[in-house]
């Protein structure tokens, strides 16, 4: 499933982008990623990356069989983080989640489209049938970015989430049925 990687990516200004699966020695780096995204946007994430104890945490636990963590580089410096998070039992097991964050620099570039698809290919291979995606609602480039890779709002539910600073924000779900991909006369790849 992985071994496709590192790959290099062309974004629409033509920037080359090397694409690889989160490895231990990305903690130094992923955490300089994390702290220059603004705060503002930062707010807006489940966790709360500025601490490094939390990126430290991730990069000494990783198991690609529970999140799939995707780096991006680009110039010499992590550019996105891109996971798609699964569990391997229980009555969601088929459900796959996809989180995304770009570095400013580097949005409405295409860059996370590309890893919408890069992480939906990765979810076909792992035969999941279904991903979701939780947004606030006010990210419209990256609500936009999933619809185009064929996810679905299926919910609006207005001030369900918090942001860090305990602002209510409108949360979207958006899902896409992947289960006809697994199919070979339908395969993506």
């Amino acid at each position: 499933m992985l071994r496709i990687y590192p790959k290099q990516v062309s974004l629409k200004d033509w920037t080359k982008v090397t694409l690889w699966p989160m490895e231990p020695r990305d903690e130094a780096r992923l955490h300089e990623f994390f702290c220059r995204i603004p705060e503002e946007d930062r707010k807006l994430l489940k966790e709360d990356v500025a601490h490094r104890a939390v990126v430290a945490n991730w990069c000494r636990q990783i198991d690609y069989n529970r999140v799939i963590p995707i780096l991006a580089e680009a110039g010499g410096k992590i550019v996105a983080d891109a996971t798609l998070h699964r569990r391997k039992f229980g009555w969601l097991q088929h459900v796959g989640e996809i989180r995304i964050v770009v570095d400013p620099e580097y949005r409405r570039k295409g860059l996370g489209s590309l890893l919408i698809e890069d992480l939906m290919l990765l979810a076909i291979d792992s035969k999941l049938e279904r991903l979701f995606a939780e947004l606030i609602a006010s990210e419209i480039a990256a609500v936009r970015a999933f619809e185009r890779a064929g996810f679905e709002r299926m919910a609006h539910l207005p001030g369900f989430a918090r942001d860090q600073n305990n602002a209510p924000q409108d949360l979207l779900l958006l899902t896409a049925d992947i289960s006809t991909a697994n199919q070979p006369e339908t395969c993506f790849y």
